[in-house]
């Protein structure tokens, strides 16, 4: 009997488990949305997202307009933009940003094109070598809401200080946010932190697509 015991207690502990640590996690994922606040760093890093032909997505713009205010604000010397292109595209998520900011104000001496990373694993560890190679140890991230936790997290892991300035208006921001994006970034944090950390890299985009509604 003592066994049979033993065993439903373990049972019932490991279906706890299972249920506790995702709602931890999307509750974690949840707060930070909607108080991450910006730290003054040595570098602003707007993540990539879509971009049409060099002309950038909504949920790119939005970020652009987020980093242009953190910018403006004096929070850090410098801007780096980061993402690849998709296969066809004449040019990158990086380069679309780095213009439209240009057009927007900023000196081209003070921002830093990137244009490698299709997700946000890659992207970050694009950004941080590049960081590293200049000696900088800080940054403050440029994205979405609910991206902002995962995001952070794996900056941390690469030994980068990050906070989170998380954008303000658009398809992307809290307002506009609905349960499919907060359900999908537990999924990707909690796949960051269990296959990711056995080497097996699964790409954002291999996750469901972000719905805002």
């Amino acid at each position: 009997m003592f066994i049979f015991k033993l065993i439903r207690r373990i049972i019932s502990f490991v279906l706890l488990l299972i249920i506790v640590i995702p709602l931890y996690i999307a509750g974690s994922i949840w707060y930070t949305a909607r108080h991450a606040e910006p730290v003054k760093s040595d570098v602003i890093l707007v993540m990539g997202a879509a971009q049409f032909d060099g002309r950038p997505s909504d949920i790119l713009k939005a970020r652009l307009i987020q980093t242009l205010t953190a910018y403006k604000s004096n929070l850090a010397p410098v801007i780096y933009t980061v993402g690849a292109g998709a296969p066809g595209d004449r040019t990158t998520e990086a380069a679309a940003s780095k213009n439209w900011l240009i057009d927007n104000g900023v000196k081209k001496s003070k921002i830093v094109a990137i244009s490698k990373g299709r997700d946000t694993l890659s992207s970050t560890q694009s950004y941080a070598s590049q960081m590293k190679k200049q000696n900088l140890n800080s940054v403050i991230i440029i994205t979405d809401p609910y991206h902002c936790y995962r995001a952070m997290k794996m900056a941390q892991d690469l030994s980068i200080t990050a906070s989170c300035s998380p954008v303000k208006s658009g398809v992307a921001s809290v307002e506009n946010s609905g349960f499919k994006y907060l359900s999908r970034e537990t999924g990707a944090y909690l796949a960051y932190v269990t296959v990711g950390k056995l080497g097996i890299k699964l790409s954002d985009r291999l996750l469901p697509k972000i719905a805002y509604s």
